[in-house]
């Protein structure tokens, strides 16, 4: 029989699935990972088309799973991607999906 998925590396995964089980929040996503670069909460809000505070709120979402990397800039806060850590999103849904994980490479 197969073994079950350990508890600390499904907790892990569950984490980020919730932060993504908001459409606002895989939008920002998206729209970060689009631009490549690092961009003022003002530039999201623009984008997303909702208020200063909501726009915040997920993005501290994000930043608390790793999905989103904050960068102080002054008295600003810029927000950018991080690759490394999407980069193991997929590698989460294939294994909870059944197929083999790749070699852990740390970057998560």
């Amino acid at each position: 029989m197969d073994e079950l998925l350990d508890r600390a590396t499904a907790q892990t995964y569950a984490s980020w699935f919730r932060a993504l089980a908001d459409p606002t929040r895989v939008q920002i996503v998206e729209y970060l990972a689009r631009h490549a670069r690092p961009m003022s909460v003002g530039e999201i809000v623009a984008a997303v088309g909702l208020a200063q505070s909501t726009v915040s709120q997920h993005l501290k979402i994000l930043t608390e799973v790793r999905f989103v990397l904050m960068e102080p800039v002054g008295t600003a806060r810029h927000y950018r991607i991080n690759d490394a850590c999407v980069g193991c999103f997929p590698s989460a849904a294939d294994v909870v999906m059944g197929r083999p994980a790749p070699s852990p490479n740390g970057a998560c």
